[in-house]
């Protein structure tokens, strides 16, 4: 049986190893996340050979009560694997993210004894209950849900998009596959899973030397390969400074100052549009880029931020500078931007004076 087992999941095993090794070698990763991410290669290999298992005792013919649990373990398995990856990526997503699945995890064992869900027959041959295709609706929902948080908070740039579309590919492949090949096809679903996240995660492993490990944002060092690279094609350019952060550091502590940074930064991503690339350039300083943008277009993306930061209790000074017939460099756009960034600064804190 261990034989048949390597033999038939020997990609996938090296594979969940060399995403463990990957793990082991990366310093750029806190502790939290990685300890997630052990968690999920704990998971995906317990899937396996789930799957395993189930085929097993249908190609034997025996322990058709045992092959029931398994296919609800199976069934129960991806809505929750896709959930802890959804919590495992997305900041502030609380735990209630697993409810959805938790409530399906329970009907798949209440299906075991009424089959509203799957039943074997004599022959030991798969049905679909009542609720047969509540499974794949689920993971198609979490699936959206995941695609949607990635996107949401990419800077809208090539290389982040090229590694969500094709985990979203992946798992597309995992909906309809089954019903193209049967269930035959559940005995490379956890190759199909296992290899499409770990694909992604070694792409932002290498977007992690352009990026801000805290917020997401581009860093100080792809702002200005940015610059030197694109400059023609930059007509706008936004400068943001966060109000009271020191106040926030000093009285609250600094995890209270990353989690504000970290509210910023979102509120940045939620507001931009492909045209645009938001940097953090240091502390509680931020530019936004915008390309082969019109006046009226950063004026509304200002908006926008100034729209979505009202909805968090923090603030943000805001100054921009328009150019696009390129009669300004970079560095003189960015200085007349930080002054009328300083003179919202200015306003806002004398506003705060009684």
């Amino acid at each position: 049986m261990v034989k048949e087992f390597v033999l038939q999941n020997w990609a996938i095993l090296l594979i969940l190893l060399a995403f463990l090794t990957l793990l082991r070698t990366t310093g750029f990763i806190n502790k939290k996340s990685k300890d997630r991410m052990y968690t999920l290669i704990l998971w995906l290999l317990l899937l396996d050979l789930t799957v395993f298992f189930e085929f097993y005792f249908e190609e034997k013919g025996i322990f058709q009560d045992v092959r029931l649990a398994l296919m609800a373990v199976r069934y129960s398995a991806t809505p929750l694997i896709i959930a802890f990856i959804i919590f495992t990526m997305a900041i502030y997503v609380r735990w209630y993210v697993f409810i959805p699945a938790m409530i399906l995890a329970a009907i798949d064992i209440i299906s075991i004894f009424t089959g509203i869900v799957f039943s074997l027959d004599e022959n030991g041959s798969l049905h679909r209950g009542a609720l047969g295709y509540l499974p794949y609706i689920m993971v198609g929902g979490y699936c959206a849900l995941l695609v949607f948080i990635l996107l949401r908070r990419s800077n809208k740039r090539y290389t982040e998009i090229f590694p969500i579309i094709f985990l979203s590919f992946s798992f597309v492949c995992g909906l309809l596959l089954p019903f193209a090949l049967g269930k035959d096809y559940s005995r490379i679903f956890c190759t199909n899973m296992v290899i499409a996240i770990f694909i992604y995660y070694v792409f932002s492993i290498l977007q992690l030397t352009e990026k801000d490990s805290l917020t997401g944002l581009m860093n100080r060092q792809a702002f200005y390969a940015s610059v030197e690279n694109d400059a023609k094609n930059i007509t706008a350019l936004i400068s943001i400074d966060m109000n009271g952060l020191k106040t926030i550091n000093d009285s609250q502590g600094h995890a209270a100052g990353d989690k504000a940074l970290q509210s910023v930064a979102i509120c940045f991503l939620k507001s931009i549009t492909s045209k645009n690339t938001v940097y953090r350039i240091g502390g509680d300083e931020f530019v936004i880029l915008c390309r082969h943008s019109g006046e009226d277009e950063v004026k509304q993306l200002i908006e926008r931020i100034q729209k979505n930061l009202s909805k968090t209790e923090y603030k943000c000074a805001v100054g921009y500078s328009f150019h696009p017939d390129g009669s300004e460099t970079i560095d003189d756009m960015l200085k007349e931007s930080d002054e009328k960034m300083y003179e919202d600064k200015k306003a806002f804190y004398c506003s705060k004076v009684p």
